[in-house]
């Protein structure tokens, strides 16, 4: 969320040292990431100690709070723990909001700064540990399970139908409207993509794993003083095929620095040696990009809320039909 919400600070406040003990005096608001139902805070104490707060609304897995904290009560330096309520709960409840609050990492995410090689490689590393951990199965009741649905191009072909017929009074709208529309040819190759990728994991189904799912840069935080990389927003956990996660690398979402190849071949330096379904890579690839437009078409059609959130939904769009962007990588033309 990029905008300020409607939340009293006072009120946050007093939650944040009711419920955790930690003598916060002063928040805050940090304009960072996409989802208008998560919104984000630092947090300084008393003590001159900073926080990460971080508020959720809406649906939401409890997993995405147990599984990194088993991994950091366990040793894996990459992923920062979650701090524990007075009554040792993970969470704590303001109005309709879920808050959970963390130590503050200084730092930048993968694609402010650019990673070094051994830095790739401790990417591959943290990753192969998560993707090979034995979690408790209770911390993983409400983890979904890949249903390889046809929902995300079902949504996005009943937008485009929409936009044909109709014309929008606002701006933003009318603007990734004509841009949509212009790009019809690249969509609809895009979902054949899919349907042809589909169709050998339908009757092979690979293994499923623990998956993160949103595991690109942007989800790296490189700490400023140590250089530590850390894995953050564990929102999107599900059970999948281990590609579901190895699709973002090399799949030329934005500038790292390096050009896919070589992301790979660091990155696979730390995970190590794997068979790759390269279907199943197109396919959620592919699937990826659909959703991005599925979710950035409701942002902007179904509402008119957002300010500044609207304005980055669009650049966002455009990004993924630039020349040598991820468009392009999905679907095979490079």
């Amino acid at each position: 969320m990029l905008e300020k919400p409607a939340i009293n600070d006072d009120l946050l406040i007093r939650s944040l040292n009711d419920g955790f003990g930690k003598e916060i005096r002063f928040i805050s608001f940090l304009p960072i990431g996409s989802d208008l139902n998560t919104v984000v805070y630092r947090a300084q104490a008393s003590d001159g100690s900073f926080y990460f707060v971080k508020l959720r609304r809406g649906r939401w897995s409890k997993a995405a709070v147990l599984v990194p904290t088993f991994l950091a009560e366990r040793g894996m330096k990459q992923v920062i723990p979650t701090l524990r309520t007075r009554t040792g709960s993970l969470q704590h409840e303001l109005d309709n909001w879920i808050v959970t609050l963390h130590p503050f990492v200084k730092g930048h995410h993968g694609y402010e700064q650019r990673m070094t090689v051994s830095q790739w490689s401790e990417f591959g590393t943290a990753l192969k540990r998560f993707h090979t951990t034995d979690f408790p199965a209770q911390i993983l009741q409400d983890v979904p399970r890949e249903e390889f649905s046809t929902r995300w191009q079902d949504e996005l072909r009943t937008f485009i139908e929409r936009l044909e017929r109709k014309k929008f009074a606002d701006t933003v709208a009318t603007e990734l409207a004509i841009f949509l529309m212009s790009k019809k040819n690249e969509i609809r190759r895009l979902i054949e993509k899919i349907e042809e990728s589909i169709q050998p994991l339908l009757h092979n189904p690979p293994e499923f794993i623990l998956c993160h799912a949103d595991i690109h840069c942007w989800n790296l935080l490189i700490d400023d003083d140590t250089k530590i990389l850390h894995i953050v927003d564990w929102d999107t956990l599900i059970f999948a095929p281990k590609e579901r996660d190895l699709m973002f690398i090399g799949a030329g979402l934005a500038d790292s620095g390096y050009t896919p190849a070589q992301e790979k071949e660091m990155f696979f330096r730390g995970y190590g040696q794997t068979t790759i379904d390269q279907n199943a890579i197109t396919y959620y690839r592919c699937v990826r990009i659909i959703e991005d437009l599925v979710v950035y078409c409701q942002q902007i059609f179904l509402s008119e809320e957002g300010g500044e959130d609207r304005r980055q939904a669009v650049e966002c769009v455009r990004s993924h039909f630039r020349p040598n962007g991820s468009l392009e990588m999905a679907i095979g033309a490079l």
